[in-house]
């Protein structure tokens, strides 16, 4: 896929690598198309083989294949992107808003969607999570839940007014946290918690790119889910 950039383009093409399947993935990707950059997209896998090692040293996606060379991680490459293409600024201009809208990102994806990943191999891949994982990773939801609704604004936007990377992070791993708990807990925490989430998710859902994301995604899954087993 590629979409014509409105300005500040680098020399050739970035290429974003990973699969749409991936909540940080999409993160990244949805920033792309908000800023109206020119990107293409390859289907990489995780893997500890060399090849990809050589390109993102954790063996992990979303990593960025750039003219200078490759970035791996999804907050450096929001910040790449936001460095290379500040208009329009997914970043306040303001410098203390702009580390409240950091915050935000780092608040997410340390304090809520990093505790849930511990979740995620029995709800949704079919695997088991012992119940002393199950105790320890609510208590850390419902503490960072509890926090992070002291810092989010939902104005309509979780920092403000203005759409920003903080609102490519909160929509796609809030859900996931919604779903992980509903499923180990048969509660979900985002509702109980944090009940504007709801109404937010579904704005941000409206957003032409997130339905581009979200279709890509299901797509994404459908064939993650009808691959042959080995």
């Amino acid at each position: 896929m590629i979409i014509d950039s409105l300005e500040h383009k680098l020399t050739t093409p970035i290429t974003l690598c990973g699969f749409a399947v991936s909540n940080y993935y999409n993160k990244v990707k949805l920033s792309l198309l908000e800023k109206g950059i020119s990107f293409a997209e390859a289907f990489v896998m995780t893997s500890q083989k060399e090849e990809m090692l050589a390109e993102s040293p954790m063996g992990k996606v979303p990593f960025l294949r750039t003219p200078k060379g490759v970035l791996s991680e999804s907050q450096v490459l929001t910040e790449f992107i936001e460095d290379s293409w500040p208009e329009p600024p997914l970043y306040p201009r303001d410098t203390f808003e702009r580390a409240k809208c950091r915050e935000l990102i780092e608040h997410i994806e340390l304090h809520l969607e990093l505790p849930a990943r511990r979740l995620y191999t029995e709800a949704f891949f079919g695997g088991t999570v012992s119940d002393e994982t199950k105790t320890e990773v609510a208590a850390l939801l419902e503490k960072g839940l509890k926090s992070l609704a002291r810092l989010a604004r939902f104005a309509p936007f979780i920092g403000g007014d203005s759409f920003t990377h903080a609102d490519s992070a909160a929509w796609v791993h809030l859900p996931l946290v919604s779903q992980a708990t509903r499923k180990i807990y048969g509660r979900d925490f985002i509702d109980e918690f944090l009940p504007q989430a709801r109404a937010y998710i579904k704005l941000i859902g409206e957003r032409p790119h997130a339905q581009k994301v979200n279709e890509d995604r299901k797509t994404a899954m459908e064939a993650f889910m009808s691959r042959p087993k080995k």
